[in-house]
């Protein structure tokens, strides 16, 4: 055993051990001034999350948006989980749900833009609609609509059959 120059014994060097620690930390966004008196109430309606977000429609690149949703289908939060090219966004169940589990969503709507102007879905859209189910199956999400926003009208899955 080593001793220092009082004599007392000189204990190994300790090593510092440093692990990432996560945070959930909201901000507040503005996405419209004007907003209709039902906004802070329950979604009942496709028709709701249009107007909300009807401005997706002047967007040039792809958004693909989750609204979360407490247990009675107010918005919580909402995430813009990609933005795109012209006509394409990337989406990943993992990102889709990462979020949606840090705000305690009870269920999801998902919603995009399409900036050709067309709502129709496309195949790409119809697979990922189906592969975020099964995904808010397995954790106990619901997924209650996806939302297509083109020039001035939109596409809801439940409202056609889709979903």
């Amino acid at each position: 055993m080593k001793l220092d120059l009082f004599g007392e014994p000189v204990l190994p060097a300790t090593k510092r051990i440093f692990i990432k620690s996560i945070e959930a930390r909201y901000r507040n966004e503005i996405v419209r001034d004007d907003a209709p008196e039902w906004v802070s109430k329950r979604f009942t309606q496709p028709q709701q999350v249009f107007e909300m977000f009807r401005e997706l429609r002047r967007e040039t690149k792809e958004n693909f948006i989750v609204l979360h949703l407490d247990g009675k289908n107010r918005i919580v939060c909402f995430d813009r989980v990609s933005i795109g090219s012209l006509n394409q966004a990337i989406v990943h169940s993992r990102e889709v749900f990462k979020t949606a589990c840090i705000s305690n969503a009870a269920a999801v709507i998902l919603l995009h833009n399409h900036p050709t102007g067309d709502p129709t879905p496309s195949q790409e859209d119809l697979a990922i609609t189906r592969r975020l189910k099964e995904s808010g199956e397995i954790l106990g999400i619901k997924v209650l609509d996806h939302i297509i926003i083109g020039d001035g009208e939109f596409m809801s899955f439940v409202e056609k059959g889709l979903m």
